[in-house]
Parts: C-alpha cells; sequence; structure tokens
C-alpha cells in the first residue's frame, strides 16, 4: 500500500513560523512533522509514501519516494490538493495523512487492516485535548457522530453542544479506488469554483449524504496532534 501526504498548503495562521518554510517542517520536539508522518509511515511498512506539494516545493524535494505538485495551492483547498494523487488513488488503496498532524504507527495500522473503501480515524477522547488548546472547545470543533455499526453519520457540521461530537477526525484516512471514484463523482457535479474550495470533511458529508459508500471510523486511542497555531506547540508539550 501506498501513503499520500498533503503537504501543499503554507499555514498561514502559524505567521512568522511559515515565512520561509511549509508548515510540515515545522519542529515539534525538535523534529519536523513531516519526518515524524514518514517515520511512522514507514514504521507501520509502508515504503512508497508520495507528498502533494505546493508552498516552497523545494524544501521538500527528495522527501518521498513521489512529488505530486498542485500549482494552484494557494487557491486551491486539500481536496484539489489530493486530486493531484488521482494516479495512485485509482489504482489502488491508499493511506492520506494531513502534513500537520503526528500521530504513532499504530494509527496507520488500523487503516492498514481495514478493508473499507473510505475509513478513518478518529480520537474520542478528543475533549482533554480540545480543553488545552482552546478556552472555548466548540469554536474549532466540528459535528462528528456515528451510525450503530460504527460507519460515520455526520461531519463537518457546526456543533452546539460537546454531546454533537462523538469523536474528533484526525486528518488521517484510507481510500481506496471505489472511494477515490465517489470522490470524483461528487466533484464532478461542482462548479470550478466549488471543487477549489471544497475541503475534506465537506466531501466526506457529502459521501455520506449520498448513501453509496459507507465510511468506516475507527477510534484510535494514542498519541496524536493537529498544529495549527504556534500555541498548540506549547500545549501538546
Amino acid at each position: 500500500m501506498k501513503a499520500i501526504i498533503l503537504a501543499a498548503g503554507r499555514g498561514s495562521r502559524m505567521r512568522r513560523m511559515t515565512d520561509d518554510r511549509p508548515k510540515c517542517l515545522v519542529e515539534f520536539q525538535g523534529r519536523a512533522l513531516l519526518d515524524r508522518q514518514i517515520d511512522a509511515l514507514r514504521a507501520a511498512g509502508i515504503q512508497d509514501i508520495g507528498i502533494v506539494t505546493g508552498y516552497r516545493r523545494e524544501m521538500l524535494a527528495g522527501r518521498g519516494t513521489a512529488e505530486f505538485h498542485n500549482p494552484r495551492w494557494a487557491e486551491t483547498n486539500m481536496v484539489s490538493s489530493l486530486a493531484c494523487a488521482r494516479d495512485w488513488l485509482s489504482r489502488e488503496p491508499c493511506i492520506v495523512s494531513y502534513s500537520d498532524i503526528f500521530y504513532e504507527p499504530a494509527a496507520v495500522s488500523l487503516l492498514l487492516e481495514s478493508q473499507a473503501d473510505l475509513a478513518i480515524t478518529y480520537d474520542p477522547n478528543w475533549l482533554d485535548i480540545w480543553q488545552r488548546r482552546f478556552a472555548d472547545p466548540l469554536s474549532d470543533a466540528e459535528t462528528f457522530r456515528l451510525n450503530a455499526d460504527g460507519t460515520l453519520a455526520e461531519i463537518g457540521l457546526t456543533p452546539d453542544s460537546v454531546q454533537a461530537i462523538q469523536g474528533q477526525y484526525m486528518g488521517l484516512l484510507r481510500i481506496g479506488p471505489a472511494g477515490w471514484a465517489e470522490v470524483t463523482r461528487i466533484r464532478e457535479h461542482l462548479s470550478a469554483l466549488e471543487r477549489d474550495k471544497m475541503h475534506m470533511t465537506g466531501t466526506l458529508q457529502e459521501i455520506i449524504r449520498a448513501g453509496r459508500l459507507p465510511v468506516e471510523a475507527v477510534p484510535y486511542r494514542g498519541i496524536w496532534g493537529e498544529v495549527d497555531s504556534e500555541a498548540d506547540l506549547g500545549a501538546y508539550r
């Protein structure tokens, strides 16, 4: 199986820390986030790692086994960056990772064990982390509801209470060829502007609404984190 790391964006919320480097090269406890992801993927047994580049692509040269460049990185969202790796996604299942997160190899192994065409990892104990990161955890949270069979029922909407959030989507997922075909089908029905703005949780929510393909939700209780700001680095320390 191959892996794709989405590293096209700058990460403007990191401010000065990304003036001269992509967000994925910001260091946490002495190591770049990207290096942590690559190590976790390889420790789980994945050797072919493609990186979707954009901002300061030259700084990512040689980091993976393949590069997929998004020349429109500044005006498109994450799913458009993912589409740059469509050749891999249409041929075999791939693990897809955001580039501003860190996690253990066990999180990757959970997705490798899945047989689903679409599967995501989530943290059922998300609230403790969000309380450390935000004065109001709901200010940067989205709905996350599960069906009785463990598939995803809702994601990415604005929650009105903590009870609307049964877990936190981590930005780590598995997409098989059938899953990518469903993402492609949904994108084809959008205008060019809508495609550019489409983010991952919005895409997953549209897949749920269409009802053609279930999204498996796999609980993960190990170490992980999402780095959106310089303050996050302090919170995780």
